[in-house]
């Protein structure tokens, strides 16, 4: 049960932390927001504030921002058609009922010549009643009132496309850099929770009872050398003494600007492969100034970063194979690790499944961020968007391969999981 929880907490933050960035900078461009959801499919639950529904729905696989424009609208009056016009008090039209309009007794029911929903918010028609010609002027924040369902209109000026390419490119970017945001603020507050590990050979605390304890090493104590090998970081120390399991080692150690020699054995323990190695009993420093935390998670943050770039570069060489991805059921079973290891544990792959979101988004393929920057990027170029029914044909396209590739994936995950 616990999994469970740390896993829908952790992926309803990355996907709202994700979403939430596209759609603060949509509103902050003077789009249309029509809906924020939390995964696919049915919705599960809803509710509208202001112009905009948050959704949650049934599938756990990503989520959305529908932003005016992006798509067709929904909802097209066309000439002969009959609707019901309700207005606002200041005259302007404020409901425009598509259907149901006996459920409107108050509406004014009119036969459509003409109408400019993008530019002008105008509708021009024929009174149902008295035949008159007239023209009304639409309320930029109208609704459509369709089976009692309220869809508010978007003007040319609210939609997507009437931005400039800079504003364009900023609300599909902020998604993937909210992921990177979240990542530098967990590796913070690690940072605040329990220090920033310390590069070079220092020691940390030190276990009582351990060869480290028995031999004299301290706190704070630095290792320079190991026998007569040179010792530069502490994962070159940690490798030196696995190394020498039950035999006996020189350090030398710098305490405090004094250079002394200590002799240890380091203890025989198994390893993850079965195999002996050694061990002393002490931690790795870490350093608890502020400035090294804030650094520390930018630094993490960026190396995680050229990790995940290159393992990309591997995949599309063929230096890695399919079979190295995980899906949402290897996500799970890794949280579940992950948990079960403790909360420092996961909130660190927390953050690094932050990371690999923004950076997979990045990837200039169709359907993901990174394929709709290329069209806005394409847009710069030429100076005029591209037809959007061609674009979204392309995206289409791209989320249905996307939707293969996690077929096979998670096949491959559950094949993992059940395979001894």
């Amino acid at each position: 049960m616990n999994t469970v929880i740390a896993f829908i907490f952790m992926f309803g933050l990355l996907v709202f932390i994700h979403e939430f960035g596209h759609m603060i900078f949509a509103k902050r461009a003077g789009m249309l927001v029509r809906e924020f959801a939390i995964g696919f499919g049915p919705k599960i639950f809803s509710y509208r504030k202001n112009e905009t529904l948050y959704t949650v729905r049934l599938l756990p696989i990503g989520g959305y921002v529908r932003v005016a424009g992006e798509d067709p609208e929904i909802i097209e009056l066309k000439p002969g058609q009959h609707i019901g016009l309700e207005f606002n008090q200041i005259g302007k039209v404020h409901k425009i009922i598509v259907n149901n309009k006996s459920k409107h007794p108050n509406a004014r029911v009119i036969e459509v010549e003409r109408v400019d929903l993008d530019h002008e918010l105008m509708i021009t028609g024929y009174d149902v009643d008295s035949e008159e010609r007239l023209t009304f002027d639409v309320d930029p924040k109208a609704f459509f009132i369709m089976d009692e369902n309220e869809t508010q209109i978007a003007p040319y000026n609210r939609q997507f496309a009437s931005k400039s390419v800079p504003k364009k490119a900023m609300q599909i970017f902020a998604g993937p850099m909210m992921n990177f945001i979240l990542a530098i603020v967990v590796f913070i507050i690690l940072g605040f929770a329990q220090g920033v590990p310390v590069e070079e050979a220092q020691l940390g605390k030190i276990s009582e009872n351990y060869p480290a304890d028995e031999s004299g090493l301290q706190q704070g104590d630095r290792i320079l050398q190991v026998d007569n090998t040179s010792i530069d970081t502490w994962v070159d120390f940690v490798m030196e003494i696995q190394a020498h399991p039950n035999e006996e080692v020189e350090l030398t150690v710098d305490r405090n600007g004094e250079i002394m020699n200590l002799s240890v054995t380091p203890r025989a323990i198994e390893g993850q492969q079965g195999e002996e190695i050694g061990q002393i009993g002490v931690r790795q420093a870490f350093d608890e100034s502020p400035g090294e935390i804030v650094k520390y998670g930018f630094t993490e943050t960026y190396e995680l970063s050229t990790l995940i770039l290159t393992s990309v570069g591997q995949l599309v060489t063929g230096q890695l194979s399919i079979d190295n991805l995980a899906g949402p059921v290897g996500i799970y079973d890794v949280t579940d690790q992950a948990v079960q290891t403790g909360f420092y544990t996961f909130l660190t792959w927390m953050a690094m499944l932050s990371v690999n979101l923004g950076i997979i988004n990045l990837l200039p393929l169709p359907a993901l961020d990174g394929g709709r920057l290329l069209f806005v990027g394409y847009e710069a170029v030429r100076g005029k968007p591209i037809d959007p029914q061609k674009e979204g044909i392309v995206h289409f396209l791209g989320f249905a391969l996307l939707m293969l590739l996690m077929i096979v994936v998670t096949w491959n995950d559950i094949q993992r999981l059940f395979t001894p």
